[in-house]
């Protein structure tokens, strides 16, 4: 992908439930990015790769309902998005340029920005596990990064999978009408 991971925020996380409000945010922003994009593909006529996306969104909203549990008796503090504390456009899940998404995808271009929105997930939790001064806070985060490298682990696994298919591009039902 064309955007490297962002370095760390300068900021430190410091209670388990500011902690899972980021947590929050960047499932339901994950979730909520993969369905668009699903959206997007299916109004082009690109099921295969808006079935991707949309797979992809249950898993963060799955991921989402685990953190909304873990956080149940928990008063969690009102963030502005302004005040989140990574250094990147977006939360560290689902950061791309638009240059990596294309109407026209394949399977194995979904995969390989999924990939690397889970890496930097799991590289987010990884990082607060050994920056937070607070041992519960680190104790969750690194939980958390374990459960992001398996998603990690198991979209890797599709583009391994991807890689080794034919490459199909889609029709394109709709091309672009040049005129010179």
């Amino acid at each position: 992908m064309s955007t490297p991971a962002s370095p760390p925020s300068t900021q430190r996380i410091e209670s388990v439930a500011e902690f899972l409000v980021h947590a929050l945010e960047l499932e339901h922003e994950s979730a909520e990015r993969y369905r668009q994009l699903a959206e997007t593909m299916t109004l082009h006529h690109n099921h295969t790769v808006a079935a991707v996306f949309r797979l992809l969104a249950d898993m963060s909203a799955a991921h989402a309902s685990e953190v909304t549990a873990r956080a149940e008796g928990l008063r969690l503090p009102e963030i502005a998005p302004w005040d989140f504390k990574w250094a990147c456009p977006g939360s560290p899940e689902v950061d791309c340029d638009d240059i990596d998404v294309s109407y026209q995808m394949t399977p194995l271009q979904a995969f390989e920005l999924a990939l690397f929105n889970e890496i930097r997930g799991r590289d987010f939790y990884a990082f607060v596990a050994t920056d937070s001064p607070q041992p519960r806070v680190r104790a969750l985060a690194a939980e958390m990064a374990a459960e992001e490298n398996e998603h990690v682990e198991l979209v890797t696994r599709w583009v391994e999978r991807e890689r080794m298919s034919p490459t199909r591009l889609p029709e394109d039902l709709d091309p672009p009408n040049l005129q010179g």
